[in-house]
């Protein structure tokens, strides 16, 4: 019995992982990179860049709470983290990706539900944020796909 066992276990840790896998997983990290550049950019934001935006762009980041920095953390570094452990083929992949989701839902959702960002910046506000919303819902169907397949483990 414990051979079965063994035997079951090995085949779920050895199974050949398609070429597409890591393809999809090394976008994801790359993409989830340019997130956490994004962080920094916005950390990084000078008096001297904020008196260059128009008034309108400069007062939606000026009276951006506090909170929502540590939100944009935990989507893009939630997210590296996740595309990192999908890479290690780790099934605390799914966890790390489910809470980049968080993250990106409660940024995206402020943005458009408790802002002007929409009418201050057009389609941008718009199209930009979808997309990444969509990505990350993907990455999270992704993960537990890979997980129910046993290519996380």
């Amino acid at each position: 019995m414990s051979e079965e066992i063994t035997t079951e276990s090995n085949s779920a840790s050895t199974q050949s992982v398609p070429g597409w896998f890591w393809v999809i997983s090394g976008i994801a990290l790359v993409w989830n990179l340019l997130g956490v550049m994004a962080f920094f950019m916005h950390l990084a934001i000078t008096p001297e860049v904020l008196a260059q935006m128009p008034e309108a762009e400069r007062a939606l980041y000026e009276n951006s709470p506090s909170w929502m920095v540590i939100v944009f953390a935990v989507a893009v570094f939630g997210g590296t983290l996740g595309c990192i452990a999908l890479l290690m083929k780790k099934a605390w992949a799914f966890p790390l990706l489910v809470a980049s989701l968080a993250g990106v839902i409660i940024q995206n959702g402020y943005s458009f539900l408790m802002t002007n960002a929409v009418e201050v910046m057009g389609s941008q506000a718009i199209i930009m944020p979808a997309i990444v919303i969509i990505i990350a819902i993907g990455l999270v169907w992704f993960a537990n796909r890979m997980k129910c397949k046993n290519i996380l483990s």
